[in-house]
């Protein structure tokens, strides 16, 4: 069955996207593009769990195809599907998912197999967390301060979560983190 890892690239202090909504200062595709770290999870990643913000980052939605580095199925979790389905092909569909977190990892898993589902995006992520549906947390962090902006983890609810490191890498000035998620 597929596990579940959360995670994204994060700030020095905490935030996953400026106080203009940006997370550009968190993201090198020059060093992660052909990366083995980024081939690994590339490879890994049976499908993927994401926000309506998440998927509103791309100014075409028919760019995912062929562009987006996860060719697989995405699960979209919104209140409001959008009136026209993105473009799609045999590796890259669009679910969009009205209906919970629990319902969209549940469809994620069925459709990843036995590879990973990745769930991306701030709420989503915490949604995810709060609901026990996370086999593991990865941390990008990235040497960059944001002063403000959108924090991770800003929700009291997770103050719980037991966390065990069990990974720690080093790509380019990325240090990636690795936490097996207790239930």
């Amino acid at each position: 069955m597929a596990t579940v890892h959360a995670g994204m690239a994060i700030s020095l202090d905490g935030f996953v996207a400026d106080r203009k909504g940006s997370a550009a200062r968190l993201s090198d595709p020059e060093t992660l593009r052909g990366s083995a770290y980024m081939d690994e999870l590339i490879e890994q990643t049976g499908a993927v769990v994401m926000g309506r913000r998440s998927y509103a980052t791309a100014e075409d939605p028919d760019s995912y195809v062929g562009a987006y580095e996860f060719q697989v199925p995405l699960f979209v979790l919104t209140h409001t599907p959008p009136r026209v389905m993105p473009q799609q092909d045999e590796n890259l569909t669009f679910t969009f998912v009205t209906d919970g977190i629990e319902s969209a990892i549940g469809q994620a898993r069925a459709a990843a197999g036995d590879r990973v589902v990745q769930v991306l995006g701030a709420d989503v992520i915490g949604q995810t967390l709060r609901a026990g549906l996370a086999d593991e947390l990865h941390l990008d962090v990235v040497p960059v301060l944001l002063g403000s902006g959108l924090r991770l983890f800003d929700d009291p609810e997770v103050e719980g979560i037991a966390l065990k490191r069990i990974g720690v890498r080093e790509v380019g000035a990325v240090t990636a983190l690795r936490f097996l998620v207790r239930t």
